[in-house]
């Protein structure tokens, strides 16, 4: 019985790292890289979020070089092992001299080979561009230092990998000492305003140490949104005048050969003339009839009075 208990103390014991890993989401072996926006290391590492992804299984396959079993220098475990430690010493600032270009994700470590594997498949943190962002950098130790984030720039594509000159010479965030809140340094700063898939890249450059970290995050900033069409919602421009038909000239009646063309100035008749003229006919007529009655009225000898004696 006490045996029994013993083990079951042991395998309870044993599991709580376990379950409070599940619950956190933060890899055990993930602690040295950005925590947020998760890095490449930190989700393709052993027990990361990522680590079932086509992508971390290829970094896996291809960080398997000869090497320690142990160590925390660039000669120790790749991404199949310990995907927290891609550290170079002695760089002192001078991070595009030291780390090959095309190599900036591993920064030059064999064992971190596979984080530089150009491919279209790495998985993203969705960001909102222009934006203010809390990032978050866990550590496998505190130190104090200097943190430079850099994006690269429009047109990059994540098949092309990630070289020196797609990252602008200045970093869209700096941050020196920033506070250490639950285990991460916690940085505020503004997205850059970007479209698609992109790449994070950060340098944390110690200053109470020889070392300098270097990680990559993938992103994806989204698509644009769509043009307004310009004809939707705006009033209609006003229909352009329409000219008046021009006047044509008259056409002229065509007459034969020798005929008589009518004089233009000659009056042509009306069909009310014969009309006018019956009743000017009519109103003549009347008169003359009446002047003749008049002087037959007057050619009748007046009659005699009564008693006068007749001539006769």
């Amino acid at each position: 019985m006490f045996a029994t208990r013993r083990a079951t103390l042991l395998a309870v014991a044993c599991g709580t790292p376990l379950i409070v890993l599940a619950l956190t989401g933060v890899p055990a072996s993930a602690r040295d890289t950005g925590s947020v926006p998760l890095s490449r290391a930190a989700g393709c590492a052993s027990g990361g979020r990522n680590s079932a992804e086509a992508a971390c299984a290829a970094a896996m396959s291809a960080g398997r070089a000869p090497g320690p079993a142990r160590g925390r220098g660039p000669g120790g475990p790749g991404p199949a092992g310990k995907g927290d430690n891609v550290r170079v010493p002695g760089v002192n600032g001078r991070d595009r001299q030291r780390i090959p270009d095309g190599k900036l994700c591993s920064a030059g470590v064999p064992r971190y080979a596979g984080l530089d594997l150009p491919r279209g498949d790495w998985p993203t943190t969705a960001m909102a561009p222009g934006q203010m962002f809390t990032f978050r950098y866990r550590p496998a130790a505190p130190h104090r230092g200097t943190f430079r984030m850099y994006v690269t720039r429009t047109g990059w594509t994540p098949t092309d990998g990630l070289h020196w000159a797609d990252l602008p010479e200045e970093p869209f965030l700096t941050a020196t000492d920033p506070p250490l809140r639950d285990g991460a340094y916690v940085m505020h700063g503004e997205l850059p305003r970007r479209t698609g898939r992109h790449v994070i890249y950060t340098i944390w450059q110690t200053s109470d140490g020889p070392d300098t970290y270097y990680s990559c995050a993938d992103v994806d900033f989204g698509m644009p949104p769509p043009m307004p069409d310009p004809g939707a919602g705006s009033p209609a421009a006003p229909a352009e005048p329409v000219a008046p038909p021009e006047a044509q000239p008259p056409v002229e009646p065509e007459f034969p050969a020798g005929g008589d063309r009518p004089n233009a100035d000659r009056p042509r008749p009306s069909s009310a003339t014969p009309r006018v003229a019956l009743l000017a006919a009519t109103t003549i007529a009347l008169a003359l009839a009446a002047v003749g009655a008049w002087l037959v009225y007057r050619r009748r000898p007046d009659p005699l009075p009564d008693g006068a004696p007749d001539d006769a």
